[in-house]
């Protein structure tokens, strides 16, 4: 009889701390739902979307936050990251996030270049003064020229560019889950609490594949 009063008991505390989570974030108040979900890179995964810009102080703040809560997601979770370019002066640092992109130093120069603008006041306005950058991470001048002023890179400008309108960006950063829920610092209270959302949402989305698949 005790045994059964203590299964009763525990499934009941797991109930209410499943409608406790349930209940902490809600749409339109925590975060929004897009009309129109945007295709993810990897649908077998769970896509973890950021839309940053380097000139953007929040998001200074905000990179080693982000850089944490990375480290410690499962396998089927990845996190993309897009630049934001609300206005044609912002194009050389889209330009060099994704000339590091390309070139595969990313994971590098990610932090660098933010702590080079912010801390450091360095410009980096020109490709000359981002090869110059790239140049302190073993990266050959003429390649991180060629590589700036790409057709390839310039591709993938046009796609971040359309990528956050398809988001319906309003500021950086901002994040969505699966291509469809949008969550911001603002709607969620702030840096850490925009991740917590993250993270529900990433286990309402897990737990709405898992329901959806076939019984074995």
């Amino acid at each position: 009889m005790r045994i059964m009063v203590a299964l009763l008991g525990l499934v009941f505390s797991l109930s209410a701390c499943a409608q406790e989570s349930a209940d902490t974030y809600k749409e339109g108040q925590h975060y929004v739902i897009l009309d129109t979900p945007v295709r993810t890179a990897d649908p077998s995964k769970i896509e973890v979307a950021e839309v940053f810009a380097y000139s953007c102080p929040h998001c200074f703040d905000f990179e080693p936050l982000l850089h944490a809560w990375e480290k410690k997601q499962d396998s089927d979770v990845y996190l993309s990251q897009t630049h934001a370019m609300w206005n044609p002066q912002m194009e050389p640092l889209v330009r060099g996030y994704y000339t590091s992109v390309a070139l595969k130093i990313k994971d590098k120069t990610h932090m660098a270049v933010f702590n080079a603008l912010h801390l450091e006041r360095k410009p980096l306005g020109s490709a000359e003064q981002w090869a110059d950058f790239f140049a302190n991470y073993g990266v050959d001048k003429a390649k991180a020229l060629s590589t700036y002023n790409s057709f390839g890179v310039t591709s993938q400008i046009k796609q971040a560019e359309a990528r956050a309108r398809s988001y319906k960006i309003t500021g950086t950063p901002e994040m969505v889950v699966d291509g469809k829920y949008r969550i911001s610092s603002r709607l969620a209270g702030g840096h850490a609490e925009m991740l917590k959302v993250v993270d529900f949402l990433v286990a309402k989305v897990r737990a709405e594949r898992a329901a959806a698949k076939p019984a074995q």
